[in-house]
């Protein structure tokens, strides 16, 4: 959906002079180059610089809108996209076939909701900028992203990072850091999905606050089981640590959150995240043979973790 409108007579194009160029010879001799990129040359022609404003930001879960305006010369024009780039592109294509004379002239912009798998690269609208984009709109703390595991040999390296979001949590792997944290962004969408409108003011409401366990009161708290971790070596064998972890947490008032990893572990292990709803929160790895044994084993770090920072002084 584009908008235009005229604040006085569009610059002459066509003209015979050797001097000048033709703007439609241009678009055909260069019919991979986007109407952004069109108008700009045009604009740098005719010392016109294009500007683009936002004049509109919607962005709701589902589907985000943006309107953008151009103003090239005398020439004012809007573009509505669900990408700010889209809109962007709308806005240039109508000034184009404004300047052009031509509605006919149309460009194939991409639409970010009906990708072509062939054509288009997975992930091209950058989940992590869109995902922040959300928290801003919305009065949400920021997405956190923690790099949580790397493995692999050194021609093939896995790296896995956790995107935290308010109170939600995802995993993304990939072989580099930066293809890790797209992938865990990009989770995000399909999870909102499930979440009425009328919930979006927070989500901290959806889930719960944090219960208060900081630190400070592990360090100096008189209870049984935290106490009892202090002297523990974690090593006895057939030990419930996903029970005594439990216990702690029951104790200390936070709470445990499992997040089984759909993607085995360069070696071939199952691998689960341990969430504690501590202050600041913890999230410790752990992996194995089975699904159980991840969670035993991210249940054991994250208790060898508490022993560690509750023995501080």
């Amino acid at each position: 959906m584009s908008q235009s409108r005229h604040r006085g007579a569009a610059p002459p194009l066509e003209r015979e002079d050797s001097g000048t160029f033709s703007l439609g010879k241009m678009i055909t001799a260069k019919p991979g180059k986007t109407p952004i990129q069109v108008l700009h040359e045009y604009g740098m022609k005719t010392k016109n610089i294009p500007v683009y404003e936002c004049e509109r930001s919607d962005v709701q879960i589902h589907v985000p809108t943006f309107t953008f305006r151009v103003t090239v010369g005398d020439i004012t024009c809007t573009g509505e996209g669900t990408s700010k780039k889209l809109a962007k592109h709308r806005a240039a294509e109508a000034a184009i076939n404004i300047l052009k004379a031509n509605a006919s002239i149309c460009f194939a912009v991409p639409d970010p909701l009906m990708p072509d798998p062939s054509k288009q690269p997975k992930n091209q609208l950058n989940p992590i900028g869109s995902l922040q984009e959300l928290a801003i709109h919305h009065g949400w703390r920021l997405p956190e992203y923690t790099l949580s595991q790397e493995g692999g040999p050194a021609h093939k390296r896995e790296y896995t990072t956790i995107c935290r979001l308010e109170s939600f949590m995802e995993t993304g792997k990939g072989a580099s850091k930066k293809q890790a944290k797209r992938n865990a962004a990009e989770k995000f969408p399909a999870k909102f999905s499930n979440i009425s409108p009328e919930n979006h003011i927070s989500l901290t409401n959806v889930v719960g606050h944090s219960l208060g366990c900081t630190w400070h009161s592990l360090r100096n708290s008189p209870g049984e089981k935290i106490n009892l971790l202090k002297r523990s070596l974690l090593s006895i064998p057939n030990t419930d640590y996903i029970q005594l972890l439990s216990e702690i947490a029951k104790e200390q008032g936070f709470n445990i959150t499992y997040l089984d990893i759909e993607e085995l572990s360069a070696n071939g292990q199952y691998q689960c995240l341990a969430e504690l709803s501590t202050s600041p929160i913890t999230v410790c790895h752990g992996s194995g043979i089975s699904c159980g044994s991840a969670q035993s084993d991210a249940a054991h770090n994250a208790l060898q973790y508490l022993k560690i920072i509750a023995e501080r002084k």
